[in-house]
């Protein structure tokens, strides 16, 4: 078993909100050209040396947001907590003193250009902090709230270092989901596009035979997901899996959720991969991650000599867990009329008209309220596990192109997918845990723009709310707008017509009908042969 070690994180060379906010705001216009095309933790082989640095004094009190008190927090104040302590390094960044650009953390001039070509022209915080490191051959772990700019922090560097010496297959990148490895593909794609990377996509969903052809090809950086590399590997050949011997890099995004343990863990898919892929001493490993997690962290006490120290980087993880211009709003619906609620609050005269992501916890709901608004008039396309690979590829671009307006989803789409116009985060079902609440309406407000978040509260949800409430560090403030009573509305609009139209969802539902209400074709066949 391989070694890794990390120490305790290192808050060097990081920015707080204010500084990436601005420079998000730069790079606002590179989404649209970026799209080209519609447990053994110990192997992880992270470094060990802690990194010395002087203690950093906390800026006045001030400049910190002020609290609220919410009708659902006065029921316990405690668990709002106090302000934290912010680096002085941060106040430099919010006092605007820092002008780092690119060319000055040692980034190839073909890079720059290529990024000023996608409106990306200074780095933030999490970029400026870990390119540098990375590209002097140091393992990583790089934490940034959500809308950063973490994709391109280890872009950047591999593709540079790629550039100087060329082979395949140079790069591993590992994501939990098919959706956000598609977009980390596309990004490879738009900033490689002065040279000539090789990317290749291994996911799930896709005819394994073709990808065991282009991986056998040796393509410069193969982006994929735990499970589908790890079918790869048990089960074809030598030929098709030995250009992964020698990768030279081997990122994990996401990492919290590739490491996190439990029912639906990744650990022996990331297990079996790193079976493959070189030992620890003979490449670089970097893990991203908008929370960090005690998994994550845990790597740090796995000494291994040897190589460069570790790098770890944290920026706003922990003081600004969510983005600055975000406002998150509570609504408290019973749980027998929760759908009436929601399709109040979608057509309220400030929403009626915005890009919106309904999450649920389950796929099962997902699919029921995706029928039922659609039989009550809304533009509504569907994210889940249960869809075809081509359905889930096909509703994300119909929901990126604005031909749906609503996007109902699990949290197959709350992680790294970035799709700027988003512009309200709908939880009709309550994340168990507080950090998929962060990155749940991390899809909205991203690069400095303004977004909201609505939770859904029923009686039952008081405690997961406190529990968000305490992470997020401020109390979630009753959904209001002038003119409008969502209550009212409900009982003297919603009540009847959103019951029949759910009672005939689910009807459409039994009878195995499309969202379009046509009979699917394997219930065409079973009903023949009956």
């Amino acid at each position: 078993m391989r070694d890794v070690s990390l120490r305790s994180p290192l808050y060097s060379d990081t920015s707080d909100s204010a500084s990436d906010e601005e420079l998000s705001e730069h790079q606002a216009g590179s989404r649209k050209r970026r799209k080209l095309s519609s447990s053994p933790t110990e192997e992880l082989g992270l470094d060990d040396e802690q990194e010395s640095e002087e203690e950093l004094e906390s800026i006045a009190p001030s400049s910190l947001p002020a609290l609220t008190i919410s009708r659902v927090q006065a029921k316990k104040p405690e668990s709002v907590p106090k302000p934290k302590e912010v680096p002085e390094s941060v106040a430099a960044v919010l006092s605007g003193d820092e002008k780092t650009t690119f060319a000055s953390i040692e980034v190839a001039p073909w890079l720059i250009a290529s990024l000023a070509s996608m409106e990306i022209k200074r780095p933030t915080g999490i970029q400026k902090s870990c390119i540098p490191e990375i590209l002097k051959g140091r393992d990583c772990i790089g934490g940034s709230r959500t809308g950063t700019g973490k994709t391109v922090a280890f872009a950047v560097p591999i593709l540079q270092k790629w550039a100087e010496d060329p082979m395949g297959i140079f790069a591993v990148v590992i994501t939990p989901t098919r959706e956000l490895a598609i977009q980390i593909f596309e990004q490879f794609k738009a900033i490689s596009a002065p040279q000539s990377l090789k990317p290749v996509l291994i996911t799930g969903g896709a005819d394994q035979r073709d990808q065991a052809l282009q991986l056998a090809s040796r393509p410069h950086v193969v982006i994929t997901t735990p499970g589908r590399l790890a079918e790869h590997i048990k089960s074809s050949g030598e030929d098709t899996i030995c250009g992964l011997r020698r990768v030279r890099f081997v990122v994990f995004d996401e990492a919290d959720r590739l490491l996190a343990p439990g029912k639906g863990s990744m650990l022996p898919d990331i297990e079996t991969c790193l079976s493959v892929l070189p030992p620890s001493t003979q490449r670089q490993t970097l893990l991203f991650t908008a929370t960090v997690t005690p998994e994550v962290l845990a790597l740090k006490d796995q000494p291994r000599p040897g190589r460069p120290p570790i790098f770890i980087c944290e920026v706003d993880t922990e003081t600004l867990a969510i983005p600055p211009k975000l406002q998150q709003r509570y609504i408290q619906a019973p749980v027998t009329h929760k759908e009436c609620y929601l399709h109040v609050l979608l057509e309220t005269p400030v929403n009626i008209k915005k890009s919106v992501i309904i999450f649920c916890n389950r796929t099962n709901t997902s699919t029921l309220l995706e029928y039922m608004l659609r039989l009550l008039g809304h533009r509504v396309t569907a994210l889940h596990s249960g869809l075809r690979q081509a359905d889930r590829v096909a509703n994300l671009a119909r929901f990126r192109a604005g031909a749906a307006r609503i996007l109902v989803a699990t949290d197959v789409a709350a992680r790294g997918l970035d799709i700027p116009e988003v512009a309200l985060v709908i939880n009709y079902d309550i994340p168990r845990d507080p950090d998929d609440y962060i990155h749940r309406v991390g899809r909205t407000a991203r690069a400095g723009r303004v977004g909201t978040s609505v939770t859904l509260m029923g009686q039952r949800d008081v405690d997961l709310i406190l529990a968000i409430e305490e992470r997020v560090g401020k109390p979630l403030e009753e959904y209001e707008e002038e003119g409008v009573s969502i209550e009212g509305r409900v009982v003297r609009d919603a009540l009847k017509p959103v019951t029949e139209k759910k009672r005939e969802a689910m009807l459409q539902i039994e009878e195995g009908r499309d969202v379009l209400g046509k009979r699917k074709v394997g219930m065409q066949k079973k009903t023949t042969r009956s």
